[in-house]
C-alpha cells in the first residue's frame, strides 16, 4: 500500500470520525492531508521506503488566531491517542513539540518552512532562490479536506514560479548547458580532461533536467527523484531522461565522446524546439548559450530581465 493510500485511509476511518464527534466546533476551520517531506508525499514510496518514516498519519493543518489554544493542545492530545496500529502498520511515538510530519500544525509554520513566507507571497528575491524542492514539498501530496479553504489558497499560489521567474530560470540553465555540453565537454576531451570532463556532462544533465522541467512548469523534486519524475512526465521526456542517463554513467573513451557529442546536441536541438513551440524564441539555432540571452530578453519586468543572467541558478 502506497503512504498516500495508508494516510487517507487511516484518516477516513480514524480521523474523520474524531474530529467530527469531538472538534466539530473548529472543524470548519481545518485542512486535512499530506505534503511535504517524504517520498510518499510525492508517491514514489516503495518496499526500501518502509525502512523509516512510513507509518499510517496525516497532517492537520490549523490556521493562526482562529482556534483557542487551549483546544488546539487538546487537538494535539486526541491526535496523539489515535489507534497505536493500524491494518498492520505501526505508528512512531508523536511529540506534541515538533520533529514529526504528521500531528497537528499550524499552516503558517508549515509554509514558512518550506518557502520561507507564511503566506506563500513571495518577493523576486526569495522565488530565485527559495529550493526549488522545497517549493515542491510545499504543493505535493494531497489535501483530503479543507473547510477553511486557506491551505488550498496558499498551495495555489504556489504551485508553479511566476512567469517571469520561470523565464529567468530557463535563461540561467540554458547558459550553463551551453557553456558545460557544447563548449567545455569537448575542450576537456581534446586536452584528455577525461574527469573534468565528466564534470562538464554532469553539469550539462543538471541543467537539462532543470530545463526540462521548467518548460514543462513543473516544480523538480529532490535531486533523488528527479529522473524518475522525469520519465513520468511524458515519452518525449522519457526519451531525453534515457539519454542524459546514458551520458553520466559512460565513460569518455573516444568513441563514446563522439557519441556523447552528439547526444549532447541532439537534446540541444529538442530544447529548442520546444521554446519554439512555446514561442519562447523564433530562433531556429540550436546554440545554447544563444538562447539563453534570447528567452532572457522576452522576460517583462525590467529589473529582473536586467539582473545576472545566472540570478536564479
Amino acid at each position: 500500500m502506497k503512504g498516500l493510500e495508508l494516510s487517507e485511509k487511516f484518516y477516513k476511518e480514524c480521523g474523520e470520525p474524531l474530529l467530527k464527534e469531538q472538534f466539530g466546533d473548529i472543524l470548519p476551520y481545518l485542512a486535512v492531508g499530506l505534503t511535504g517531506s517524504g517520498s510518499e508525499c510525492f508517491g514514489f514510496d516503495d518496499e526500501i521506503s518502509k525502512d523509516h518514516d512510513f507509518e499510517p498519519g496525516f497532517c492537520i493543518f490549523i490556521p493562526d488566531g482562529v482556534i483557542d489554544i487551549k483546544r488546539e493542545f487538546e487537538l494535539e492530545k486526541a491526535y496523539a491517542r489515535l489507534p497505536k496500529e493500524f491494518i498492520g502498520y505501526k505508528r512512531s511515538a508523536y511529540s506534541a513539540v515538533g520533529g514529526n510530519r504528521h500531528g497537528v500544525i499550524k499552516t503558517a509554520d508549515f509554509f514558512e518552512s518550506k518557502t520561507g513566507s507564511t503566506d506563500g507571497i513571495l518577493t523576486i528575491g526569495q522565488w530565485l532562490t527559495v529550493p526549488e524542492y522545497a517549493l515542491a514539498e510545499a504543493v505535493n501530496g494531497r489535501v483530503f479536506c479543507d473547510n477553511y479553504g486557506e491551505f488550498t489558497e496558499i498551495r495555489n499560489r504556489l504551485s508553479k514560479y511566476p512567469e517571469d521567474i520561470r523565464l529567468k530560470k530557463i535563461a540561467g540553465n540554458l547558459l550553463l548547458m551551453g557553456q558545460a555540453g557544447q563548449y567545455n565537454y569537448n575542450r576537456c576531451i581534446k586536452r584528455n580532461e577525461t574527469a573534468a570532463a565528466q564534470l562538464a556532462i554532469f553539469e550539462f544533465v543538471k541543467s537539462t533536467v532543470n530545463v526540462l522541467f521548467l518548460l514543462n512548469n513543473t516544480y523538480m523534486p529532490y535531486y533523488k527523484w528527479s529522473f524518475r519524475t522525469l520519465r513520468g512526465l511524458g515519452l518525449k521526456y522519457k526519451k531525453i531522461a534515457e539519454a542524459l542517463e546514458f551520458l553520466i554513467s559512460s565513460d569518455n573513451s573516444t568513441d563514446t565522446a563522439n557519441k556523447k557529442s552528439q547526444i549532447v546536441e541532439d537534446i540541444c536541438c529538442e530544447i529548442t524546439e520546444e521554446l519554439n513551440n512555446q514561442a519562447l524564441s523564433q530562433s531556429p539555432s540550436f546554440e545554447m548559450e544563444q538562447q539563453a540571452y534570447i528567452v532572457n530578453n522576452t522576460i517583462k519586468d525590467n529589473d529582473l530581465r536586467n539582473m545576472h543572467i545566472l540570478s536564479g541558478i
